[in-house]
């Protein structure tokens, strides 16, 4: 019986759908870490919003030296994950949420707020959309009412917060293998 149940809960992790939303991230190399993360830990889809930057794509409008340019900055840290992670572009994150909320995705920021959940408390729904934000002001207080809820992560230390990758990686680690009791 205790294999029966090791196994439905292993399936229910790999079976969980996660998607990232990574919004008004200015740093390429963080683009592609979070690209290489997403790849590590089966997010699904990764949607780079606003003025994050993005990879070259097919139907690429940019300017193709500045496409270029971004691209192998991403490419860096990312190491080829931006190749083979299916990421989408949208100026709208509003849009971008919203789609996800009516194909049944909970959507939560992984910020501080005054009513944020620990992430160790955290048991994240079958199907998540997780909401980060720009590297030193967080998510705009606008955005965070169109997020069911946030979580934080718990700080022993003297600095506010982490590096949104390793954040990001924090987060969606518990969003992938968070098994309820």
């Amino acid at each position: 019986m205790e294999y029966d149940e090791k196994r439905m809960k292993h399936e229910k992790q790999v079976q969980r759908k996660i998607v990232l939303i990574v919004h008004d991230i200015r740093s390429t190399h963080n683009v592609g870490s979070l690209l290489r993360t997403a790849d590590c830990l089966g997010v699904d889809e990764v949607y780079l919003t606003g003025y994050t930057p993005y990879p070259k794509h097919e139907h690429d409008e940019r300017l193709p030296h500045i496409s270029a340019k971004l691209t192998s900055q991403i490419h860096k840290t990312a190491l080829g994950a931006e190749t083979f992670v299916r990421w989408k572009h949208s100026t709208s994150v509003t849009f971008t949420i919203s789609k996800l909320r009516r194909a049944g995705y909970s959507v939560v920021a992984l910020e501080q707020t005054a009513e944020s959940t620990s992430i160790l408390s955290w048991m994240p729904s079958d199907k998540i959309a997780i909401l980060l934000g720009r590297e030193v002001e967080g998510i705009d207080p606008s955005l965070l009412k169109l997020c069911e809820y946030a979580v934080q992560i718990p700080n022993l230390g003297q600095k506010e917060s982490l590096n949104v990758v390793q954040a990001a990686a924090i987060a969606l680690y518990q969003a992938r293998f968070a098994v309820s009791q």
